[in-house]
């Protein structure tokens, strides 16, 4: 039985995950063989790509409040935007606001998703989630749907010679593909979903995506 303020099945399956397709997005990211960062690439061709973009606060984490992670991360684009703003819902924002918000959800721990609504080609919006708030990320973990999130082309490798074991990606891992058994790091690479949140944290360094064969 879930909570109350919690998504139901019903309504996840109605409202949501029958009707857009959500794909994890990593940001700021090494990339094995490349030995660089990614210095937001990935987000900013989909940014770059909109004529028009907007920010404003997340309607999940407003209506469950089960966490404290930054509210004003969502973003919009082109019509999703432009109608967003009509309403008064979302502001205006250019390529470098819309990057420092991104900057600051992934600090936070969040999972860059960008949803695409059905029969439509692009993003129109780019949603920085967390799994106890997200509709999305909620279908996934908490009902076993796979088709609520897609993703990425990345996954996660480790290096356990020089992993300590700290449990830090433990704590900063929404898809709970890392747990501490007996002091020791265990990962479940079928539950990574790419999104280098694990990555930007790790103390050494062990922690890298590498493309998913």
């Amino acid at each position: 039985m879930s909570e109350k303020n919690d998504w139901t099945k019903e309504e996840l399956e109605k409202e949501y995950v029958n009707t857009m397709t959500a794909v994890t997005v990593p940001v700021n990211i090494h990339i094995e063989g490349q030995q660089q960062i990614l210095d937001l690439s990935e987000m900013k061709k989909i940014l770059r790509g909109a004529k028009l973009i907007s920010l404003e606060e997340c309607e999940c984490r407003k209506k469950l409040k089960k966490c404290d992670a930054p509210l004003d991360v969502c973003i919009g684009l082109d019509k999703e935007a432009e109608e967003q703003i009509k309403k008064g819902l979302a502001k205006k924002a250019s390529l470098e606001e819309a990057l420092e918000a991104l900057e600051r959800s992934h600090t936070a721990g969040l999972v860059h998703v960008a949803f695409t609504f059905k029969e439509h080609k692009k993003p129109e919006i780019v949603c920085s989630c967390c799994s106890c708030c997200c509709h999305s990320l909620s279908a996934l973990i908490r009902f076993g749907m796979a088709e609520a999130v897609v993703a990425s082309k990345y996954i996660a490798v480790n290096d356990l010679k020089t992993c300590i074991n700290c449990g830090v990606c433990v704590e900063r891992c929404q898809f709970k593909a890392r747990h501490l058994e007996n002091d020791k790091l265990v990962y479940d690479a079928a539950k990574c979903f790419g999104c280098g949140v694990c990555v930007s944290t790790c103390p050494t360094k062990s922690i890298s995506l590498v493309k998913r064969d």
